[in-house]
């Protein structure tokens, strides 16, 4: 396995990306405040292919993010049956995570990588509606990292998807920091109401124990929660993790289509998942009983396109 390296020549900063495991940006390292840190959490044997692709690192989403129900649900008159994996029997995190990707672009500080069904996952094609192609752009500008995503219909049928990234950010950032007193923000008002981890549909206020406006601490914080409700500053809203003693601040930026937002804290590690999808999981069943979920679909021939950032520095007064 070879990876790919990005770098920025003004700023040192550094990207490393994995090809051959679902093009996942399992590395990007910044100078901030005179410290080299790392942005993000991966495990120790991701390169080795012996840990789940979804756990490290940036995991790509595609063409749906999170679970579908029992890996069953109905397009077009047609009834599809996807392979289950999660511990409640669900389909989960789609196709492209855990397959090699094709580089068909790079440069110093850039690197594109192509996914397509029929071609890097024929053996899956047949259980989904439609042939599509997933292109992302990963791009150091500074201490910046940009995601391009292109979503690009192949076939004669209609094509429903959904979009996320699933970022494991390190907490603390800096080696004067501790987990406790860093703090994340989402700007989001309500949340899903989940059973066995999928959303029955209702949507419901944040609460004392979940709600992230204005930030709060990850001290003994434990969430599994699907956030809806954003609010934006303008075309775009940032998920914020600040690392308060080491004076640093990580935010996730993103445009509206990214209408959910994972906040996720894994047992046992010093990471906190903050991670933006353009719907709620099992989007393609609560769209069926008439549920907003988020759900999208794209014409033969068409494609979409979008982005997110990731920007590392000092904290913003």
């Amino acid at each position: 396995m070879t990876p790919i390296t990005l770098h920025d020549a003004a700023t040192d900063a550094v990207a490393i990306i994995a090809p051959e495991l679902g093009f996942n940006c399992y590395s990007f390292q910044a100078t901030v405040l005179g410290e080299r840190i790392e942005v993000l959490d991966t495990d120790p044997e991701f390169l080795a292919g012996k840990s789940r692709p979804t756990r490290s690192g940036i995991p790509i989403l595609f063409p749906f993010p999170n679970r579908i129900r029992q890996g069953k649900f109905t397009w077009d008159h047609v009834d599809y049956e996807l392979p289950v994996s999660d511990a409640f029997g669900n389909a989960i995190h789609g196709f492209c995570a855990d397959r090699p990707w094709r580089v068909v672009r790079q440069g110093s500080n850039f690197a594109t990588g192509q996914f397509q069904l029929s071609i890097d996952a024929p053996e899956r094609l047949r259980y989904w509606p439609a042939d599509f192609q997933i292109e992302v752009e990963y791009r150091l500008l500074r201490n910046r990292l940009r995601a391009s995503f292109r979503i690009l219909n192949c076939s004669s049928h209609s094509l429903p998807w959904g979009l996320g990234t699933h970022a494991y950010f390190r907490a603390p950032l800096g080696q004067a920091g501790r987990k406790d007193t860093c703090t994340a923000e989402v700007p989001a008002s309500e949340f899903w109401e989940l059973q066995d981890s999928l959303p029955t549909g209702k949507r419901v206020p944040v609460t004392t124990a979940n709600d992230l406006r204005g930030g709060r601490s990850l001290e003994g914080l434990t969430l599994d929660d699907v956030y809806t409700g954003l609010s934006y500053a303008g075309p775009q809203f940032d998920c914020v993790l600040i690392d308060e003693q080491a004076g640093m601040q990580l935010t996730q930026t993103c445009p509206p289509i990214f209408r959910e937002v994972v906040a996720f804290t894994p047992p046992n590690r010093s990471c906190i998942c903050l991670e933006p999808y353009t719907c709620v999981s099992d989007a393609i069943n609560l769209q069926a009983r008439g549920v907003s979920a988020g759900w999208r679909v794209l014409s033969p021939g068409s494609e979409f396109h979008t982005w997110i950032d990731l920007t590392i520095g000092p904290i913003l007064s």
